[in-house]
Parts: structure tokens; sequence; C-alpha cells
């Protein structure tokens, strides 16, 4: 199994004019993107929260995790973000995938547009309200 890595240009929502490309190990198994503190910091992106992970050896972990606009192509979203230690990978999450209408297609290992649907129901069967 091969790995998928994708440049993505994240920003401060607050300020969109302020992106940096970066370089990310795409896992669709993560369900936040982790990005290098000093660089969120750069960026003036505060943390908002801490999170507790568990890892693979048990132990638990405690992140800051604040909130970033992230750009790759024409797609744009704003998703979580984890404030990154030294140590840690640059990984781009499953929040992040679907703010940017984008899957990981795991046997080609490449990242395809999510079908958007917009699910609702307006009025009554037939397309007219009450």
């Amino acid at each position: 199994m091969g790995l998928t890595v994708v440049s993505v240009e994240i920003g401060n929502p607050a300020d969109p004019s302020r992106m940096e490309a970066m370089d990310f190990l795409v896992d669709s198994g993560a369900i936040y993107s982790v990005v290098p503190k000093a660089v969120l910091d750069r960026l003036g992106i505060k943390s908002i929260a801490f999170q507790e992970f568990r890892l693979a050896n048990g132990d638990l972990i405690k992140r800051h995790k604040g909130v970033a606009l992230f750009r790759l192509g024409d797609k744009i979203g704003g998703a979580d973000v984890i404030f990154g230690e030294e140590g840690d990978s640059n990984l781009l999450g499953a929040f992040t995938l679907e703010a940017l209408g984008l899957a990981l297609d795991p046997l080609r290992r490449e990242l395809k547009p999510l079908p958007m649907i917009l699910a609702g129901w307006r009025g009554q069967p037939g397309g007219t309200s009450a």
C-alpha cells in the first residue's frame, strides 16, 4: 500500500490572504489535520481548546486545537487543526478532506471529488410548498 502526499495551502480564517503551502500525508483514518505549532503561530492561528488522543501504545497525550483555512487548487474550506509538536507528522485528516469536498480513493491512493448532496425536504412532494 502506498502513501498519498499532497501540497496544501493553510491559512488564517480571519485573514485569508495569509496562506502558506505545506506537504501533508493524507490520512483518511485521522479525524483532524495536524500542522506544526510554529506554522500555526506564524499564521496567527490561536488555540481554542485542548484535545486528548490515545496513542497505539495506550498512552494519552493532549494537543492544542484551533481552526484553519485549507486550500487545494480551487477547493477551499475551514476545519479544526491540531497544533503539532516535535515528532508529530503533518497529516491531512477526514474533517479537512470533507471541508475541501474531497475523498481518498483507497485503491488508487488519489484524491477524488466528494459527491456533494444537499439533503433536505422543502415543502410538499412534487416541489410545492404549503
